[in-house]
């Protein structure tokens, strides 16, 4: 009998297999209106199978596992505990915290989210991504983005399918955005300290069951996505999902008992003591050293892609895929994405760092892979700060050479992502206001090189406030005028502000919601002709140009005196390669940054 996880429906029957190898007994659980029923599973090497008659899509389950509950040994057994399939894809309600997740003996049935089994999953087409590099990555908090939006039904706010009403994608069209990338959405619990504080998890870094959408974010499940997907790709738009493998929610050993610690706790990095590895930072790590967990991710990458259409991924914490324990730019993850037949075009991003030894990897990921780039945000904004010289500034437009080589550029530069001060708050705030959080303002970057110009945070002074607008326009132009791929995040084109929070992860509500009603459209106008300009261009700045000339703004060449002097201010840069014609102008004393056309 086959031993693939996960359930399957054929010839009359419904299989149900779990992986747990030191488990001494597993069953399956359903739920209907009469209650539980319980179905003993049988042993087949480290995984239980259960076969029961008749089709069953739409049923309710979970499992229960038996074994030594020793924690100090790694072993978490607990028939109290009903455990979420790994390779569940739908759930039908989303994950509460409750302190009774973690205690020995308590049932956690009437706590935990029950897996729905899936009826049959249509495929879809399998087709080239739809977006290439050199374009514009638009990282999008699905909720966030859409809660405030006038134009949406108030219904359809919060949710993926959100993302295909036209007023959305009459935005994206206008942004010329060449992929959205979705901040996750599969299902996730909020972190324990959050709900005393009356916050909750707002952006899905946190999650239990790596297949399983979130039932607030997807209610309508696979079929949802898919469809969003498709409306999407209609207009000529990608969609990434931003995925998190590096840990789960189950946290460190006050954690609760969710899926896999009560199954395989194995699936977790452990120290030689046993003790937890946390090269995460929150309070577990995955073994990806084991070919268990490599394989739950690549059967969840495929299927997205099989069953949803998306065109790529962007990891959390990539390093953690490439460690066993230390960091290996050949690990065995990276080759069986790139022999699988439904990923091995996908776009696949980095993020390229993680808290484990040696943890910054930027620039090691394979080269059919992008990486971000928070070189090229700290070194742009240090320069149009003042504190950063032309030549850093000039590396890092020009591609991050130092970094990525000289072939076709693997960088996603950006000025803000999720994590950290939006773009327009990175010009009005000198230091974080992270005081909602509950924390005492301890959280969240201390230094994100940024400036007020003159005043911290709301003003309503006009020449502070041009200031800022110059402050953005600037930084913007750098953006649109860079070797690489950009990315924005929704509302930085418009000016969205966070109140100075820097850390707005706890959130959902007014601070982390883009206001679409107090947008800049002078500055969402001005960022739409950028990307008309660039969306017509891309091809041009997946390389940089072979030959150009770099000029002082007098128009004399630039040399090493030049490059390092201080006071130099800027540069001309005049591609002379016909397949990439561009210049770019740099001004930081007029506050100007100016991609354009070379015209000779």
């Amino acid at each position: 009998m086959s031993a693939a996880a996960g359930v399957s429906i054929g010839s009359g029957a419904t299989r149900f297999a779990v992986r747990a190898p030191l488990a001494e007994a597993v069953w399956l659980c359903l739920f209907d209106a009469a209650g539980e029923r319980r179905e003993p599973m049988a042993r087949f090497g480290e995984t239980w199978i259960v076969e029961l008659p008749g089709e069953l899509a739409g049923a309710r389950y979970g499992y229960r596992a038996e074994g030594p509950w020793a924690p100090e040994r790694g072993l978490w057994f607990d028939p109290a505990k009903l455990l979420v399939d790994p390779y569940a894809v739908e759930l039908d309600h989303r994950f509460a915290y409750d302190p009774r997740l973690s205690q020995f003996g308590v049932d956690t049935a009437p706590l935990v989210p029950k897996a729905i089994v899936p009826g049959a999953l249509p495929d879809c087409a399998h087709e080239a991504p739809r977006f290439a590099r050199g374009g514009l990555i638009y990282e999008v908090n699905v909720r966030a983005f859409t809660m405030l939006h006038p134009d949406v039904p108030e219904a359809l706010r919060g949710t993926v399918a959100a993302l295909a009403h036209p007023a959305v994608l009459a935005h994206l069209k206008k942004l010329h955005v060449g992929a959205v990338e979705l901040m996750p959405i599969v299902a996730w619990i909020d972190e324990r300290h959050l709900p005393p504080l009356g916050l909750c998890n707002a952006w899905g870094y946190n999650p239990v069951a790596p297949m399983a959408l979130d039932p607030g974010l997807c209610p309508g499940g696979v079929a949802e996505l898919r469809d969003t997907v498709a409306a999407l790709h209609a207009e000529g738009i990608g969609v990434l999902l931003d995925l998190v493998f590096n840990h789960t929610g189950e946290s460190d050993v006050f954690g609760p008992i969710l899926s896999l610690r009560g199954l395989d706790n194995a699936a977790y990095a452990h120290a030689p003591d046993g003790s937890l590895i946390n090269d995460t930072g929150c309070g577990n790590t995955l073994d990806f050293g084991k070919s268990a967990v490599r394989r739950l991710t690549l059967d969840t990458l495929r299927h997205f892609v099989r069953h949803a259409g998306v065109d790529g991924f962007r990891f959390d914490l990539a390093p953690i895929m490439a460690r066993s324990p230390g960091f290996a730019a050949d690990a065995p993850i990276f080759a069986e994405i790139a022999a699988d037949p439904l990923l091995a075009d996908r776009v696949m991003i980095a993020e390229p760092w993680d808290i484990g030894p040696g943890g910054y990897q930027l620039g090691r990921f394979p080269d059919t892979w992008l990486e971000w780039n928070d070189r090229y945000r700290d070194d742009v904004r240090r320069f149009w700060r003042g504190d950063e010289g032309v030549g850093v500034l000039a590396t890092r437009v020009a591609g991050s050479s130092d970094v990525f080589g000289k072939q076709s550029c693997r960088s996603v530069n950006f000025l803000a992502a999720h994590d950290g001060f939006t773009l327009a708050d990175s010009v009005a705030y000198e230091h974080r206001h992270n005081r909602a959080n509950g924390e005492d303002n301890r959280d969240g970057h201390g230094e994100n090189f940024s400036w007020n110009n003159g005043v911290e945070g709301q003003t309503g002074d006009p020449v502070v406030l041009a200031r800022r607008a110059a402050d953005l326009r600037a930084l913007l132009g750098t953006l649109f005028g860079s070797t690489g791929t950009i990315m924005l995040t929704a509302g930085d084109e418009f000016g969205r502000t966070q109140q100075g929070n820097n850390n707005a992860y706890a959130q959902d509500n007014a601070i982390g919601w883009v206001d679409w009603a107090g947008r800049d459209r002078a500055l969402e106008d001005w960022v739409a002709a950028l990307a008309a300009w660039r969306g017509a261009r891309a091809d041009w700045f997946t390389r940089f140009p072979e030959e150009g000339q770099w000029s002082s703004l007098d128009g004399r060449p630039m040399d090493a005196a030049l490059w390092e002097a201080p006071e130099t201010e800027g540069f001309h840069y005049a591609s002379h390669d016909p397949a990439r014609p561009f210049a770019l102008t740099i001004d930081r004393a007029a506050r100007l940054a100016r991609p354009a056309d070379n015209q000779g």
